[in-house]
């Protein structure tokens, strides 16, 4: 049976062959984006007194739909960047996030120094080049799109651009799928069959990946408790959007979330 993530791979998969023919990867190259050095998010996160939250700007998603279609990414990002974060993820899936390769590049211009995280379903090389050229410092691949031998390529590849690699994963089986070249790990809490959400999946993975990996726990981390009880379990990034983003002011959600536990 198929899931919303088989569906949204095959669309990036026209998407990214439209933009190929649209936008040229030697354009991608002439970026005056493409050539300023990535800000490191795994020093943002292991600062000393670091909060380790990796704050997200989205406006919807696939499970809860529109979840705050005015809110304004500079408004946001750098709310979230005086809030304390440490780095900040923007969607730029559209068709089902609400997100763009725009929004990016307003929170890069507004936040040069901010270590930012391109999300997104990277599938293609393309992709990488992509993100660089916006103004991305860390890109995500997740292993539910990808095989074994496409994780390593993509993130050699991006390592050499010199952007950071976050690895995600759902579940044991796709522990092996990990490549030697990412930077984190990241344990998406969120079952892509049910839906259902649960911290105890990142409670259960965190011993079984190697240490050398930056642990992140994602999704499902809905107060100061949540952290604390996954900072015991090994991790020391936090990936938060929708709790922030459903609020009416989600700079003022993050400030709090961040005072409360810190």
């Amino acid at each position: 049976m198929s899931t919303i993530l088989d569906t949204i791979t095959a669309a990036k998969r026209e998407e990214v062959a439209l933009s190929k023919k649209s936008v040229p990867m030697e354009i991608l190259h002439s970026s005056p984006m493409f050539l300023r050095k990535c800000n490191s998010l795994k020093n943002s996160i292991l600062l000393p007194g670091s909060s380790g939250i990796i704050a997200e700007f989205k406006q919807k998603s696939p499970s809860k739909g529109v979840i705050n279609a005015a809110a304004d990414v500079v408004v946001v990002a750098t709310g979230y960047a005086a809030a304390g974060a440490s780095g900040i993820s923007v969607l730029t899936d559209f068709p089902f996030f609400g997100g763009t390769l725009d929004n990016l590049m307003k929170a890069r211009l507004a936040l040069p120094e901010m270590p930012l995280l391109r999300k997104d379903f990277m599938i293609d090389e393309y992709q990488l080049v992509e993100a660089k050229a916006s103004g991305a410092d860390v890109v995500l691949l997740i292993a539910a799109c990808l095989s074994k031998l496409q994780a390593a390529e993509l993130a050699c590849k991006a390592r050499e651009l010199g952007m950071e690699v976050l690895f995600e994963i759902h579940g044991e089986e796709e522990l092996e799928l990990i490549p030697e070249h990412a930077d984190f790990v990241g344990v998406n809490n969120r079952n892509l069959k049910t839906m259902k959400v649960s911290l105890e999946t990142s409670v259960h993975l965190s011993p079984l990946i190697p240490d050398y990996f930056l642990k992140i726990a994602e999704s499902g981390i809905l107060n100061p408790e949540d952290v604390i009880k996954l900072k015991a379990a090994g991790y020391r990034g936090f990936l938060i959007g929708e709790n922030f983003m459903k609020t009416i002011d989600p700079v003022i959600a993050c400030k709090e979330f961040i005072m409360k536990w810190k």
